[in-house]
């Protein structure tokens, strides 16, 4: 499957064959490809880039904040990158540059990493709203299948706070183990990080379309491509929106969780508090009686021991009755 981390480094090429992508033999011809995916390209992939006029940047380049890297026009050739979700080779989830290079004659495509929209897109192309007929289509298609991955993506972490937050407000939270609060706490940490990737990929899609949106006056068919990319940037809108409103969510579940936590620690706490306070007052006797002196007369009276206990326990109940009075047990 395309996007795979099996060798890298690797290049995917398509051409368009009756609205559809249609994947390229490994030794094709590149200049005959619409789109080309390059995963971890290798200089010598960059070369053969270079040569067709398509100088490609480095990841170094690719991680620079400076929107002048990010977003530019050079001999040309359009350069925009997007900060998407993905991973890598090993699984681990990360947030890595893509960098969208666009001409007249096809687009190409930088990454380092596998969004899930570069393994499905290729098979669904001829269901994008434009279709995959030339090269602003292919990378308009390409950037709603990113969109409604993102858009996957928030729903699931919806779900995921749904059921923590159910967990957590549920009767006898706060007594239950501390096991099941840290697994809530951890759950929430993970989709907000999680969430914070995505609201990182809306922001920078949104810059890349407001950037095509302004150098698309010299495209043949901007008129039709204005509408769709119109559509796009509201939907980028809407899910930062929601991408907001899950965070304050996530606000609310850690602190509720927090919360949970300290109440349970407060009980832990109260509890030995009262175990302490209701043996003071015995221990207090014993040490009293424990004292050597030579004059305690109760110490040679028979009665003197079961006067001692006796008064443990009165002092013990004493010190309960009191607590119970003022609801602290």
């Amino acid at each position: 499957m395309p996007g795979q981390f099996k060798d890298p480094p690797m290049l995917y090429a398509y051409n368009v064959h009756g609205n559809r992508l249609i994947s390229m033999p490994s030794d094709g011809d590149l200049t005959q490809a619409m789109w080309i995916d390059l995963v971890q390209p290798s200089d010598a992939e960059m070369r053969q880039l270079g040569d067709m006029g398509v100088i490609l940047p480095s990841l170094a380049e690719m991680e620079e904040i400076e929107l002048s890297n990010r977003l530019y026009r050079e001999d040309g050739l359009d350069y925009m990158t997007a900060v998407l979700p993905g991973e890598k080779a090993g699984g681990d989830r990360v947030s890595m540059p893509v960098t969208f290079v666009l001409s007249g004659q096809r687009l190409v495509t930088v990454r380092h990493h596998s969004p899930r929209p570069f393994l499905t897109f290729p098979n669904r192309a001829e269901r994008s709203t434009l279709g995959c007929g030339d090269p602003d289509r292919l990378f308009l298609g390409l950037l709603e299948e990113i969109i409604a991955r993102l858009a996957d993506i928030l729903e699931g972490a919806g779900r995921v706070l749904d059921d923590t937050t159910a967990g957590i407000f549920e009767r006898g939270a706060a007594r239950s183990g501390p096991d099941r609060l840290q697994t809530a706490l951890e759950a929430v940490g993970r989709e907000a990080e999680l969430m914070a990737r995505v609201r990182l990929g809306l922001l920078t899609i949104e810059r890349i379309l407001a950037f095509y949106t302004a150098i698309i006056e010299d495209r043949p068919d901007s008129g039709r491509l204005r509408p769709a990319i119109r559509a796009q940037i509201r939907d980028v809108q809407a899910l930062e929106v929601h991408a907001d409103f899950l965070g304050s969510r996530v606000s609310l579940a850690v602190d509720t969780t927090l919360g949970m936590i300290n109440l349970q620690q407060n009980n832990t706490v109260r509890i030995l508090s009262v175990i302490a306070a209701l043996f003071l007052p015995p221990t207090l006797i014993a040490s009293i009686y424990g004292m050597n002196f030579t004059h305690m007369p109760e110490l040679d009276e028979p009665w003197g021991y079961g006067f001692a206990l006796a008064l443990m326990g009165v002092t013990t109940l004493g010190t309960w009755l009191f607590l119970r009075w003022k609801h602290w047990i």
